[in-house]
């Protein structure tokens, strides 16, 4: 097939609409938003705030990139363009490919955590793990009848999600009550801009859809449109969530049920009815984001493959089976059996964030092609380096050093693997 008659017969707005909010509506706002109250204790709904606007200015630079350089290696193909094909690029990319095999191994192990809170005690030690394993394999499988139909699966789960979210935002504003937040102290500004680079894993799905972006007719026209309507129906849904969270538990409570938090928020407000719906809705949401994350992933795999900075071998087939796709689950499960949910969190905030400022840095040589003004590419990038300082900060100060340790590793590993590969390719030719 022609990529003239693939496109043509490609998605549109609403469902690259569906595929980002899909994305970025996974387990995050389920998982992490008790954990971000650590640090930004009732100012959670700021730190969601200072999250989004820092997402916005990448959200520009990938849209018009996606637009100018469509492909389904999305960011991979910005980075090669802007940067060359060399070690550069190469390493970024590996990382990238990283970054988001952990964001889908946070959404499967939240997909587990809401699983075990609705089973309750009954619930084993190894039933965890086997069931974030579980749902990887399953949507692994959905990726297998191709874009369209993975868009298709995302419109019905989003649906469903939103709008019991949304629901859960009404009941509990009517619920809430300004007198809670009277217990607690407001944090520093580092505690709120720690929370908000933790947070930002909350945002980062909207980068999901540029790797659909040679599925559209128009990608100059709608990918712009997609991303930032994505961007602007999650921000305002978890602005709305936090907000009702803090007016209804104290921030102990908050932190003491940190990762199902929202379950909690759903009981106070409406009862076992309302506890059931919530964890319901935080299965769907972690399924959606599995299911478009590992799409994002065994996507750049293969495109980074078919470039020459990964083995040629990802970007072939084992049969039906993408070798990108089996290589990419296999890695998934991997990552949820050797980390918490905490620390994987963390780690795709870290990694994301230096992501988008390296693709942010690159668009800056590539101005010409894409029309873009050049302040919002130096705003996106100072913005994710404060996000990152701060966060790998705390990582260094209050947790195990297992955590950024791991992040430089892989870092590192990445360029060197870039670096090996590069030159292998030159002695070949």
């Amino acid at each position: 097939m022609s990529r003239t008659q693939h496109r043509t017969s490609g998605i549109g707005v609403p469902a690259a609409i569906a595929l980002g909010v899909g994305a970025m509506m996974g387990s995050g706002i389920f998982t992490l938003l008790g954990l971000a109250g650590r640090t930004s204790g009732p100012l959670i709904p700021v730190a969601f705030v200072v999250a989004a606007f820092a997402a916005s200015f990448s959200v520009y630079s990938y849209a018009r990139l996606g637009g100018a350089f469509p492909s389904r290696g999305g960011a991979a193909g910005f980075l090669r363009a802007g940067l060359g094909s060399g070690i550069l690029s190469g390493g970024f990319n590996v990382f990238q490919f990283l970054g988001y095999l952990f964001a889908t191994a946070l959404y499967a192990a939240g997909f587990a955590e809401y699983a075990q809170v609705m089973v309750g005690r009954d619930f084993p030690d190894w039933a965890r793990p086997t069931t974030a394993v579980m749902v990887v394999v399953v949507f692994g499988l959905v990726n297998l009848f191709g874009t369209r139909f993975t868009v298709r699966a995302e419109l019905i789960t989003v649906a469903v999600t939103v709008v019991i979210l949304v629901l859960l935002a009404v009941i509990g504003a009517v619920k809430a009550d300004p007198a809670v937040l009277a217990e607690d102290a407001l944090p520093a500004l580092t505690g709120v801009l720690t929370a908000a680079g933790l947070l930002y894993v909350n945002y980062q799905g909207f980068g999901v859809v540029t790797n659909a972006a040679d599925q559209m007719s128009n990608p100059r026209r709608q990918l712009p449109r997609a991303m930032f309507t994505a961007l602007a129906v999650v921000a305002l849904l978890y602005l709305a969530l936090s907000t009702v969270t803090v007016l209804v538990l104290p921030v102990s409570a908050i932190e003491a049920d940190s990762t199902h938090v929202l379950a909690s928020v759903a009981t106070a407000v409406a009862g076992p009815t309302g506890f059931t719906i919530i964890v319901l809705a935080a299965i769907l949401a972690s399924a959606a984001a599995v299911n478009a994350t590992i799409f994002a992933a065994a996507n750049i795999a293969a495109d980074v493959a078919q470039h020459g900075q990964l083995p040629q071998r990802l970007a072939r087939s084992w049969g039906p089976m993408p070798v990108a796709l089996l290589f990419s689950m296999a890695l998934v499960i991997l990552l949820v059996m050797l980390f918490p949910l905490a620390a994987i969190g963390q780690m795709t905030s870290l990694a994301f964030l230096l992501v988008y400022a390296a693709v942010s840095a690159a668009h800056l040589r590539l101005r010409d092609v894409t029309g873009s003004a050049a302040w919002p590419l130096v705003v996106a990038i100072v913005l994710n380096a404060i996000l990152f300082v701060t966060l790998i900060g705390d990582a260094i100060a209050t947790g195990p050093a297992t955590t950024w340790l791991a992040l430089v590793l892989l870092l590192a590993s990445s360029f060197g693997f870039a670096w090996l590969y590069h030159r292998q390719a030159q002695h070949r030719t």
